[in-house]
């Protein structure tokens, strides 16, 4: 490559980047999944395209995809809340083993006998298809407002499931006979443990080492915790066990420790986990040949019809069945099975291994995750809703940041109120944090001002909470259950809707509920001070400027 031919890549690259970042504003207007945008930016410039860019490399799209793939789990890990996703593990464990044999099992029959594939094709594209894509699964999940059951289980298993799907389709890729079924299960058993295993050690053992290791730049923090998940991948794929499951694992371990400039490691996770959604669904876009793909429009609409119509309900009832988890619940995790780039990448594996007709499975594969992606995205949040799962005011929960204070043991949180939330009309007095929080700043209509105890809340408000290390999670919580009960929060519970405290946290709800009531009266001096000279002092002014320089 020359380097006029590099400045060229660099500005085609360039000009893509900022036309994704912009797609990102549509897709977030639209309800559109911001995937398919990539995809269509890729098919625009590819074949049959405005620039007719012929790209046909398979094996170059998969090792990409594949480092895309553990960017993203990086940072899907990375944001995954421990407390969240620990009652959920039994049920993602089921979803991604049990599950995934059922779901390639019934689509592969529906493959074969509907569409007239053979045996080996049809299993391939049901094995390819049974995998939830984690991209798609994180940034959908994030804006609908869902039972953290749900969403803990959904994001585990977008996280676990790739590990025996990639098994299974290299299984069923491979020249010769397929493996006896007992045969796929023992492999699948050993590479889960060993990744398990890898993820969970060195993802310890990088947590311990930041913590104890002083780097001379904060820049560099970020930098070594996505080299420690890399680290993560490499070590379980080398040890011949799954790498997706040691990545994921290992950014969970390091996102649940208290390391150092932890706001700032997960937005730089975050950036790059962008950048790797961007290239590699551009990417994908470009190895497709539009005009074939009219040829199995059909074959793929009628096997995503058996996917998401009956393998997919057929997985989570038999997966969870166990568990006794609602029927709404599961409703909602039957359609919110997504796929996006996941599928699309492990279509290439048969391609890269000369399977007869490879470029059938991964047409039909293209057009399935597109429609159906298409058609369950935008729908989820209103399904959601419609099993009463995700109403009005689960809706207008509160976005919360926090950024720690590092030389105070402090957190300073962003409390931003929206329409429909129920800390509307409650005073600054009325919120009862915790002794060791207090609310410092108030932004209204533009302009901001330190708040009196008597100091009415109101819709599009922000707020700036600093919060002790030892009281930062009680602080959210009550802010949380104030937005959801408003001035009953206090009566109603730690989540702020009466009998919200399930058997297993009723001690420590009722914990939080004395804690408030015999703290109230401090907790109301706390923020009054913190509201005056405290607020506009080391505490308002250094943790502003600290949090502001971490998050950059």
């Amino acid at each position: 490559m020359t380097v006029h031919e590099l400045n060229e890549l660099l500005l085609i690259c360039s000009l893509v980047l900022l036309i994704a970042v912009a797609a990102v504003r549509i897709s977030s207007r639209s309800g559109l999944p911001s995937l398919l945008l990539y995809l269509g930016i890729g098919i625009a410039i590819g074949q049959d395209g405005i620039f007719d860019v012929r790209f046909d490399d398979a094996e170059l799209t998969q090792v990409i995809g594949y480092a895309a793939l553990v960017v993203i789990l990086a940072e899907g890990g990375l944001g995954t809340k421990w407390k969240e996703i620990k009652p959920a593990l039994p049920a993602a464990v089921m979803l991604s083993t049990v599950g995934v044999a059922v779901s390639v099992g019934v689509t592969a029959a529906g493959a074969h006998y509907l569409v007239g594939l053979e045996w080996r094709q049809a299993l391939i594209i049901g094995a390819v298809v049974s995998s939830t894509d984690a991209a798609a699964v994180f940034s959908v999940l994030r804006k609908v407002p869902l039972p953290s059951r749900v969403t803990g289980v959904l994001e585990a298993e977008s996280g676990f499931n790739d590990a025996p799907v990639v098994i299974l389709v290299v299984a069923f890729s491979t020249a010769g006979p397929v493996d006896d079924w007992y045969v796929l299960v023992g492999k699948i058993t050993l590479e889960l443990a060993i990744g398990a295993g890898v993820g969970l050690a060195t993802g310890w053992l990088g947590a311990y080492g930041l913590r104890h290791v002083a780097l001379p730049a904060s820049g560099l923090y970020p930098i070594a915790v996505i080299a420690i998940a890399a680290l993560a991948y490499a070590a379980g794929a080398m040890a011949h066990g799954s790498g997706f499951l040691a990545v994921y694992l290992a950014s969970m371990v390091l996102g649940n420790s208290k390391l150092p400039h932890a706001p700032a490691n997960r937005g730089f996770a975050e950036g790059l986990g962008w950048i790797a959604q961007i290239g590699m669904f551009v990417l994908l876009g470009l190895l497709v040949t539009p005009h074939e793909l009219v040829h199995d429009f059909w074959k793929a609409v009628v096997v995503g019809l058996v996917l998401t119509m009956v393998a997919r309900p057929l997985e989570v009832f038999v997966s969870l069945l166990p568990f006794r988890i609602p029927w709404p619940e599961q409703v909602l995790m039957s359609w919110a099975g997504l796929r996006g780039a996941v599928p699309i990448i492990l279509a290439t594996i048969p391609m890269v291994s000369g399977v007869e007709g490879s470029d059938r499975i991964f047409n039909i594969v293209f057009v399935l995750v597109v429609v159906y992606t298409l058609v369950q995205g935008p729908t989820l949040p209103w399904l959601a809703r419609a099993l009463r799962l995700g109403d009005a005011s689960d809706a207008a929960d509160l976005g919360i940041e926090s950024a720690p204070l590092e030389r105070l043991r402090g957190h300073l949180l962003s409390v931003a109120i929206p329409d429909g939330s129920k800390m509307h009309g409650v005073e600054v007095a009325e919120l009862r944090l915790p002794a060791g929080s207090a609310v410092t700043l108030v932004v209204r209509d533009g302009k901001s001002f330190v708040p009196l105890p008597s100091t009415a809340l109101r819709r599009g408000d922000e707020l700036l909470v600093v919060a002790t290390d030892p009281v930062r999670d009680a602080a959210e919580r009550r802010l949380r259950a104030v937005g959801q009960g408003g001035k009953l929060a206090y009566w109603l519970g730690a989540n702020g809707r009466p009998g919200a405290d399930s058997a297993g946290r009723g001690g420590a709800a009722r914990r939080g509920r004395g804690g408030v009531n015999r703290r109230g009266p401090s907790g109301q001096g706390r923020s009054s001070s913190g509201s005056g000279p405290g607020g506009s002092g080391p505490s308002g002014n250094g943790s502003g400027s600290d949090g502001r320089e971490t998050s950059d």
